[in-house]
């Protein structure tokens, strides 16, 4: 019943000639980068205060490892973020807590929870509907995936957001986290992109919950300092 936690950092790039540029970057340093995956992804964000309550709707759909998982994130968090995923055929379930100071949404170290659901996009969404939660908003990107220093890089075109990169390593071991963030920020320094602040990353997320509607599914990006 092993947690696994996820330790992402991001850096806004903006238009897609930084993104190229990245991508030239990891590949004049490390000839062995390849890109490992190519998707487009619909996320639907949830709020509610209950986890447990939502614990209980979806816990037949998993298995009896899976769900001691999830109950035991439901016992132990106070901060966490839900949401469903439609990625490439498959849709997939996902509770994200922060295990630092900060958010559960878009944190550097989180406690995830992520696991494929044998239910549609919209039947997924009406059973935590069903369980008190609600619609915060919902996101759509496509993204590209490579492997560089031993670190996942996700190149992603968002709605709303444009180009960003996120720079992410999985630790099994919550000791081990300090030590990942350290090396996933050697590696951006090593590229030369800079870190997004927590702060303006809340700001950009805050403006994007208030007006998703008009970003959704769109190439409409905006800026905000």
């Amino acid at each position: 019943m092993a947690q696994t936690y996820e330790i992402e950092i991001k850096s806004l790039l903006g238009g897609k000639e930084k993104a190229d540029a990245l991508i030239e970057k990891m590949c004049e340093l490390d000839s062995d980068v390849s890109c490992v995956s190519k998707n487009k992804q619909l996320n639907h964000y949830f709020v509610g205060d209950d986890l447990s309550v939502l614990v209980d709707a979806v816990a037949p759909l998993f298995d009896e490892d899976a769900t001691a998982r999830l109950k035991e994130i439901a016992e132990h968090v106070t901060e966490f973020s839900v949401r469903t995923r439609f990625k490439d055929g498959t849709v997939l379930f996902i509770v994200k807590a922060s295990v630092d100071d900060t958010s559960s949404s878009n944190g550097i170290s989180r406690v995830e929870f992520e696991e494929p659901v044998d239910l549609s996009l919209e039947e997924l969404d009406s059973k935590i509907l069903g369980a008190g939660f609600s619609y915060q908003a919902k996101w759509s990107r496509e993204r590209e995936e490579y492997v560089f220093r031993g670190a996942n890089v996700c190149m992603d075109k968002n709605a709303g957001y444009g180009y960003l990169a996120e720079f992410e390593k999985i630790v099994s071991d919550q000791s081990e986290i300090p030590s990942a963030q350290e090396e996933l920020r050697a590696i951006m320094e090593e590229l030369g992109v800079e870190e997004l602040p927590q702060e303006r990353l809340e700001r950009m997320f805050t403006h994007y919950n208030k007006n998703w509607e008009e970003y959704y599914g769109t190439d409409n990006t905006f800026v905000i300092e």
